[in-house]
């Protein structure tokens, strides 16, 4: 495939990095802690992806502000100081490496935190190997485009000329309402068959993957 794209933009969260168990342990704890109505594991890998004010809305529809403003606040302290581990899936620093050699501006797209997000680049050791990021608490969250909007603007690529890389719809829906390209990736948060009604131009099993389909030379 000739080089069309010359920004890749990554989800973090179920496509960079395998974070679901901590996340979903995150909210467990919390809605133990504030005696909620229980979410199954299921429920909760659903909404990865998305800002977390959406996630937990999407999750406890019937609360009012001030309570998913705790929630938020639990998850958060959860979040940071459960002893979880959170690896990179396999091969991902590698293609990376390769990506950003072969001069693709690479960015992130994420719903998480800045906090958090500033905490996954140390632990990965990737920090270096991004030109720019959005995260869901400074702008409009997935599936919302502004995300990608913002770092197309400060990147100074055009559409056309962009791929966004998730593991979920909200990636893909994300993607589409910015009239970018979208590869889906099939081993995070939303199944293979789910992805592809959202119209990808590629679904990867894994990440190295991507090396097979975009030029590195």
């Amino acid at each position: 495939m000739s080089k069309r794209f010359s920004l890749l933009v990554f989800d973090w969260d179920g496509t960079l990095m395998d974070s679901q168990a901590r996340i979903v342990a995150s909210f467990q704890a919390t809605i133990a802690q504030l005696g909620l109505e229980p979410r199954t594991p299921t429920q909760i890998r659903h909404i990865i992806g998305l800002g977390l004010d959406i996630a937990i809305a999407t999750l406890f529809p019937q609360t009012s502000a001030l309570l998913r403003q705790q929630i938020a606040q639990y998850y958060r302290s959860h979040f940071f100081n459960l002893n979880l581990p959170m690896p990179l899936f396999p091969g991902v620093a590698e293609t990376l490496q390769t990506l950003h050699t072969a001069g693709y501006k690479l960015a992130v797209a994420t719903g998480k935190s800045r906090a958090g997000l500033n905490l996954a680049l140390a632990d990965s050791g990737l920090s270096n190997l991004f030109h720019g990021s959005r995260c869901a608490e400074e702008t409009g969250s997935k599936p919302h485009p502004q995300m990608l909007q913002e770092i197309m603007a400060e990147l100074n690529v055009l559409p056309p000329a962009t791929l966004m890389i998730g593991d979920t719809e909200y990636d893909l829906q994300m993607a589409n309402n910015a009239k970018v390209g979208a590869v889906a990736v099939t081993y995070g948060v939303h199944d293979k068959a789910h992805l592809l009604t959202f119209q990808p131009l590629i679904c990867l099993d894994t990440l190295p993957e991507l090396l097979d389909w975009l030029p590195t030379h």
